[in-house]
């Protein structure tokens, strides 16, 4: 496996560990499938079964339970939606409302020159905090959030003219497409890109930063 491929997968390894992925994104894809195949109630009953499994599951191994009552959570109210306005349709609303939040939120955190990639590398990481604001650092976790804002935007657009058109089948394919394998790849082209754009910054590298090292700096090689 080439070097930089091996990187990547160990990076994603990395961070994603430390999140609940199954638990936020199999219940939603069961709902999809199940509602095109079997209709809407037998999709609500799978994806809040598969929930409560993966959350008895999380119990019986002593694993926290966050993210899989997180997950029954979303899933419950997109369901709820669903069922208060009579439409399938509504069962992408949390979507289309997280997807407004997260644009806002881009929109802000630039203005306030605290680009929002920076806080989520921060979370996953835990790197000091005063790292990212360095002025050799920072432009690269800019231009990486305006590329997540222009990401967003354009995923916002495509689903809320097809849910105010009812074309729910068409919502469901865009919204699995745009989901998790197209945020896959914004995440590999963030690390890509990022990595690229810290080492042509020649800024301070974390331990660098952490040591009080003087300049000249050689950039952070690894990790975004």
């Amino acid at each position: 496996m080439p070097d930089k491929a091996r990187e990547l997968l160990e990076e994603f390894r990395s961070v994603m560990g430390k999140v609940g992925l199954l638990d936020t994104i199999l219940p939603p894809i069961l709902f999809l499938l199940l509602n095109g195949i079997a209709g809407f109630t037998a999709a609500m009953i799978g994806a809040l079964g598969l929930s409560a499994l993966i959350a008895v599951l999380r119990l019986r191994r002593e694993q926290s339970l966050v993210y899989a009552l997180g997950g029954m959570g979303s899933v419950g109210l997109a369901i709820a939606l669903a069922l208060l306005l009579g439409r399938s349709e509504g069962f992408f609303l949390p979507s289309i409302v997280n997807g407004g939040l997260t644009i806002a939120l881009a929109l802000i955190s630039l203005l306030i020159r605290k680009p929002m990639v920076a806080w989520t590398s921060y979370l996953a990481r835990r790197w000091p905090l005063d790292w990212y604001w360095h002025e050799r650092v920072r432009p690269a976790y800019t231009e990486v959030t305006v590329a997540w804002l222009a990401y967003f935007a354009l995923r916002l657009f495509w689903q809320v003219s097809l849910f105010q058109g009812n074309a729910v089948d068409e919502l469901t394919l865009v919204n699995t497409l745009t989901g998790w394998p197209a945020t896959i790849a914004l995440l590999i082209f963030s690390y890509l890109y990022g990595t690229w754009r810290l080492a042509q910054l020649r800024g301070p590298s974390v331990e660098d930063f952490r040591v009080g090292a003087p300049a000249p700096w050689s950039g952070q090689r690894r990790g975004f």
